[in-house]
């Protein structure tokens, strides 16, 4: 059965910091996330706090079976670990983003220390999923892909139920776009995994 979505774009809550308002360390940065726990937020890599709604049930049902197919992949295949959309990662550029899945090789998450994998840690997937709400500016999405890229991210994928299509994002090469597909390849990084574009259009 095909669910038809309204989109209903919000703006997410932009605080930026000035001269009379410094910014936050990462340690405050942190603390200021656990006791906002129920808040969705994120940093830009100039500090500005970023605070967006919550997804309705219809975006966590997907979420729940996007993080469900990926993680029977990663437990099969055994070369990196993967995370969830909870998980907030510290890019080199000092912005602090959390995708909605992500994939880091095994080698580089085991070369962190114990506190830095315990915190917001400072790495960049190797790969990451976006999957964008009936909430989310598709452009603000875009932007997000983009910074991943920059910041070492070797593969992305922007998911959008809404219009049935995939944003593939690679390092070093266009944009491609695939509409309605059935599946979608994670080769030659992710081997072996095909994830059922399909499931998430219902």
């Amino acid at each position: 059965m095909s669910t038809t979505l309204t989109v209903t774009e919000i703006e997410p809550l932009v605080l930026r910091f000035g001269p009379w308002l410094k910014r936050m360390s990462d340690r405050e940065f942190y603390e200021f996330c656990q006791l906002n726990e129920e808040w969705r937020i994120e940093m830009s890599s100039d500090g500005e706090l970023i605070i967006m709604a919550p997804t309705g049930g219809e975006s966590g049902r997907r979420n729940f079976t996007l993080t469900g197919l990926f993680f029977a992949w990663v437990e099969t295949d055994g070369t990196g670990v993967g995370f969830d959309s909870s998980t907030m990662f510290t890019l080199p550029n000092g912005a602090k983003r959390s995708p909605d899945a992500a994939w880091i090789r095994k080698s580089r998450w085991d070369a962190l220390t114990a506190e830095e994998k315990d915190e917001f840690s400072p790495i960049c997937p190797d790969f990451v999923i976006e999957l964008r709400s009936p909430t989310d500016r598709l452009k603000r999405l875009q932007a997000k892909m983009e910074e991943y890229i920059a910041n070492g991210t070797q593969l992305g994928w922007l998911i959008d139920p809404l219009e049935k299509k995939v944003y593939i994002y690679r390092s070093e090469t266009e944009v491609e776009l695939l509409d309605q597909p059935e599946t979608v390849s994670g080769e030659p990084l992710l081997a072996g995994f095909n994830l059922p574009a399909a499931r998430l259009w219902e």
